[in-house]
């Protein structure tokens, strides 16, 4: 099941650092942002994937991720880009409640493959 991670930052005078390291097994093959959501309700995704992990940040701005595998469900908030979710194969997840700043980032262990999604809830 997809879970909620701290990431690493660190603070200074400078600014604020945040790491992504060893998050998803293997490396990152691909990597989009979702941005200029017009509506809160506006829903994203609506889809899970066989095999492929994903890491969601909002880098900017605030959304919600409702996953399910079947056997649970949780709906995430993400609120700071030094929060990470990181949702498995097998999760199928709704993006929704944008707010209007949202850019939220996706990190994939697998390059784009349409055989790899499944849209049907579990």
């Amino acid at each position: 099941m997809s879970k909620l991670i701290q990431l690493a930052t660190h603070s200074s005078a400078r600014g604020d650092l945040t790491v992504f390291e060893k998050i998803l097994p293997g490396e990152i093959k691909r990597a989009f942002y979702i941005y200029n959501v017009e509506s809160p309700t506006q829903e994203r995704a609506l889809h899970g994937h066989r095999k492929e992990s994903n890491a969601l940040i909002a880098l900017a701005g605030q959304c919600r991720i409702f996953v399910t595998n079947g056997e649970e469900e949780t709906y995430f908030h993400l609120t700071a880009p030094n929060e990470c979710l990181v949702i498995e194969p097998g999760d199928w997840h709704i993006i929704d409640n944008f707010t209007k700043e949202t850019v939220l980032l996706v990190l994939s262990n697998e390059c784009y493959d349409p055989s790899d999604y499944f849209y049907d809830r579990p």
